[in-house]
């Protein structure tokens, strides 16, 4: 198609030679002789290039020069006899593409006129350029909604588990943390995770996923599933891995108490059956011991059988408080009483595995508000728990565990448990109240800390926990001396 070129030229029979010069260029050719022919045309068409006299008069001129913003893509090329070429110059200056000196030389004009084409040209792929900037603006601004009001945590992170770009929900719950490692950033570990989904996502490019516990920048935990997946160049090289995880915490706590119940079975089948394979052991150990009158092999069977048979009954215990919901049944007692019962039953454990009991405890406290058997069974499982961190230390040659009780005001009593033992890192300080976590392996069940711990808050009372690892551990636990006016069953949801 034919680009379509307005000649303004007042000179008739230099118009008329020009047109036909120009129509064997292959372009369509309309002559305005006069500023109102000029005007007219300018107002009722677009044209591809504007060629001629541009100083007819000064209606014409302005017209001209605004020619740009009426239309960017129309091009302008100037014709004048050289005294004049100043003047036009001067009066139009960058909106005109060239200036040609009267009389015209062909070759300038084919070289003027296919200029002006290209610049046209270069004009229109700027226009697309910027309509798609514009584009890519828009989904940018799409895809930073979208990021930022998803209602999950999302970062991404690079091949050294630095987080280089996060959403508004991560900010809000776990700060702004551009450039530091995401298991310090939500586990507070000094190390990655054992089994990371990142790592695994970078090792094969595929989806992974995992349930974790995760902690907020002001102390919360929060239970998240979580699900990676791989950031690509354009080589298809994994530079970048995206971590979706969705806040489920509500879920679990709202999950049916039987489905709960028959995790924590399965959970523990295995502890049972080394319990019941120990407590056999002991059986035959005490039988054979009887048939040959062996009082040493007698002694320690019983002993066997003895200690298998507490491990037993204290699982039933925790069993039993987890899967049954009751009213605490309060009574008054001394403190000095409860203390002496804590005494004795921690004493057996503490001497068979060489730990040193040291008792604070003032010859007045008074008397306290509680359920005696289940917050003597919480506070026998935190100095046990103590007993079990010594006992797993082997840097230390000597062990300790201080046991003081002291009226804090007059109406809270404390019950302060230090050991010397293995102590515990950031993580573990923060989960070790979450059900079915522990920190012994298949000794332990993850029952005894979280069902202790809620034992002290049904009676109104706090844990503080301060430890270091390889540095011992501190349980503060204040009760107050009456029960609460809220006194409600232990918390534990009812199967329906």
């Amino acid at each position: 198609m034919a680009d379509h070129i307005l000649l303004i030229d007042d000179d008739k029979e230099h118009a008329g030679a020009l047109k036909t010069y120009l129509n064997r260029l292959q372009y369509d050719v309309t002559i305005a002789a006069t500023s109102k022919e000029v005007l007219f045309h300018l107002g009722d068409s677009l044209w591809d290039i504007v060629l001629g006299n541009l100083l007819i008069n000064e209606e014409t001129a302005s017209s001209i020069a605004s020619i740009n913003k009426q239309n960017p893509m129309t091009q302008v090329i100037a014709f004048a006899l050289p005294n004049q070429l100043d003047t036009v110059m001067d009066r139009f200056d960058l909106t005109v593409t060239c200036y040609l000196e009267l009389p015209l030389n062909s070759k300038m004009l084919e070289f003027a006129l296919n200029k002006a084409k290209k610049q046209s040209l270069q004009i229109q792929k700027i226009n697309r350029y910027s309509e798609r900037l514009a584009d890519l603006h828009d989904a940018q601004n799409l895809f930073n909604q979208l990021f930022d009001v998803v209602p999950c945590y999302i970062s991404v992170q690079n091949k050294d588990l630095r987080i280089t770009a996060t959403n508004k929900r991560f900010k809000d719950h776990f700060g702004n943390v551009i450039g530091g490692h995401c298991f310090e950033i939500y586990k507070h570990r000094t190390s990655q995770c054992e089994k990371c989904p990142v790592v695994e996502t970078f090792n094969d490019g595929h989806v992974h996923s995992t349930e974790e516990i995760v902690t907020s920048k002001s102390g919360k935990q929060y239970n998240v599933l979580t699900h990676t997946a791989p950031i690509r160049n354009e080589k298809g090289e994994i530079t970048q891995v995206m971590e979706m995880s969705t806040n489920i915490t509500q879920i679990r706590h709202l999950q049916d108490h039987l489905t709960s119940l028959g995790l924590m079975i399965g959970s523990m089948s295995h502890g049972v059956k080394g319990m019941l394979t120990a407590l056999d052991g002991g059986i035959y150990q005490l039988e054979t011991g009887l048939n040959n009158k062996d009082e040493n092999r007698v002694s320690k069977a019983f002993d066997q059988v003895k200690t298998m048979t507490d491990k037993i009954k204290k699982m039933v215990l925790e069993i039993l408080h987890y899967a049954k919901s009751r009213e605490l049944q309060y009574i008054t007692m001394d403190v000095s009483t409860l203390a002496n019962n804590l005494i004795t039953n921690i004493n057996p454990m503490a001497k068979n595995n060489n730990v040193l009991l040291d008792i604070s405890i003032p010859d007045s406290l008074g008397k306290i508000e509680i359920d005696p058997t289940w917050m003597e069974a919480a506070l026998v499982n935190f100095l046990e728990n103590a007993v079990d961190a010594c006992a797993f230390d082997r840097k230390k040659n000597k062990h300790r565990v201080t046991f003081k009780i002291w009226e804090d005001q007059k109406d809270t009593i404390c019950f302060s448990i230090q050991d010397n033992g293995i102590g515990m890192d950031q993580e573990t300080r923060e989960k070790m109240f979450t059900l079915f976590f522990t920190s012994k392996g298949s000794q332990g069940t993850g029952l005894g800390l979280f069902i202790a711990h809620r034992v002290v808050e049904q009676h109104g009372g706090n844990v503080k926990v301060e430890s270091e690892q390889g540095k011992g551990a501190k349980f503060n636990i204040c009760l107050p001396r009456q029960k609460p006016n809220n006194s409600k069953p232990n918390g534990f949801p009812v199967a329906k």
